[in-house]
């Protein structure tokens, strides 16, 4: 079955995404679970690149599925000046343009925010890049894993004594994608006093710096550089992974608790250790976490994960598995929250995607429908917002100024 069509709190918010890749089309992808109606512009003849990126299944991608869905797609060649007036045009009717190139190429199209804000000064632009508009590293790109690497990101990420490590996601990308969204609601809730739009400029090395919520004061309190600890805690111990019998789990044993140190002992059956000066405050067992976390590993190493988590459990101990990505899929808790929800595909038939974490109460978001294919609803939209007729649309098409699909292309 499809989703069913859903208005959300920002149903009316009519968003133009010229994005591509990740950091943009998750924030307009955000805006459009939230109810927002968001028109992909694509540049022809092969649109977003995202379309080209694994896993591709019969020459279609499902990296720009997940991202795109329930948006609508036109294809404009924006390098003519008729495309741009079509553009501009099109400006006129939204309220949020969305656009993650480097900072300066939509000033060479003349459709930069200096341009577009003189004639349309009610405007929402919003602008992702590497480095942000200001400073001497603007000009530059820059991709997810470069501003991790800037950012101090992967400093911090991976085995103490190893090599620095990507995490397994785009943080780069998806931290400035949600940064992106958070700004464009900012700038729309003030317009509702002001009247006025503004620039929301997003620098992706800036997020990468705002996610770290403790590296950073903790070098500038106790100028101690923060290194790679695997999955312990600076600041907390134990709290971090431990094998089991048959596979992994996670234990966070929780600031300030009464007696859940000594309870974790006996239950893993070291009570010996319960009074052991070395361990017996969260500051001793973090200045001897050496001595401490082997024995740990020994004791989890008895029983399976689920044993541990349901004995622990009941102690009010902070804990789970540590779950594959099927394992995560799977859990009863993410089924029940709807997580996931079957989306059909003209391609891969219907798939199971990623549903908007977002749960309102009154007026909840949710998938508005399939990835869009390039230029797949030019028609509909210029007819829609600039009331094109048929004569007229059947001549921006036949002199390549509106594309209504891309050319045939092998992909892997």
């Amino acid at each position: 079955m499809p989703p069913l069509p859903t208005t959300g709190p920002l149903a009316g918010v009519r968003v133009l995404d010229l994005t591509w890749v990740l950091s943009g089309p998750f924030c307009t992808a955000t805006l459009a679970d939230l109810g927002a109606d968001v028109i992909k512009v694509e540049r022809p003849p092969y649109g977003d690149v995202a379309r080209t990126t694994a896993p591709i299944i019969d020459g279609e991608s499902g990296y720009f599925f997940s991202v795109n869905r329930g948006k609508r797609s036109i294809a404009l060649d924006l390098t003519t000046e008729e495309g741009k007036g079509l553009f501009r045009e099109l400006v006129r009717e939204v309220d949020v343009l969305v656009e993650n190139f480097t900072p300066g190429a939509m000033d060479r199209l003349g459709l930069g925010y200096d341009a577009l804000s003189k004639d349309y000064p009610a405007l929402v632009y919003a602008a992702i890049s590497g480095y942000g508009r200001t400073g001497e590293m603007s000009s530059k790109p820059a991709l997810d894993v470069i501003v991790q690497g800037a950012g101090g990101v992967m400093s911090v990420t991976g085995e103490p004594g190893r090599g620095p490590v990507r995490p397994g996601l785009s943080l780069g990308d998806i931290a400035a994608g949600l940064y992106c969204a958070i700004g464009v609601l900012a700038a729309l809730r003030e317009r509702e006093q002001s009247g006025v739009g503004q620039l929301v400029d997003i620098s992706m090395l800036d997020c990468q710096i705002a996610i770290q919520e403790n590296a950073f004061m903790r070098w500038h309190l106790t100028g101690q550089v923060p290194e790679r600890l695997g999955t312990r805690h600076p600041s907390a111990v134990p709290f971090q992974a431990f094998p089991t019998a048959d596979g992994w789990m996670v234990l966070a044993l929780a600031w300030g608790v009464p007696n859940q140190w000594a309870l974790l002992c006996s239950e893993l059956g070291i009570p010996e250790i319960i009074d052991d000066p070395r361990f017996l405050s969260s500051a001793a067992r973090l200045r001897n976490h050496g001595e401490l976390e082997p024995l740990l590993n020994e004791a989890f190493r008895r029983r399976p994960t689920a044993e541990w988590v349901a004995a622990l459990e009941q102690y009010g101990i902070p804990c789970g598995p540590l779950n594959s990505i099927p394992e995560a899929a799977a859990m009863p808790q993410v089924q029940e929250r709807e997580m996931f929800v079957p989306v059909p595909h003209h391609t891969f038939g219907t798939v199971p995607l990623t549903n908007t974490p977002v749960k309102l109460s009154r007026t909840p978001g949710g998938l508005r429908g399939t990835s869009p294919d390039m230029g797949q609803h030019s028609r509909e939209v210029l007819a829609e917002l600039l009331r094109l007729d048929a004569a007229h649309l059947d001549d921006l098409v036949a002199r390549q100024i509106v594309w209504e699909h891309r050319p045939e292309v092998e992909l892997g």
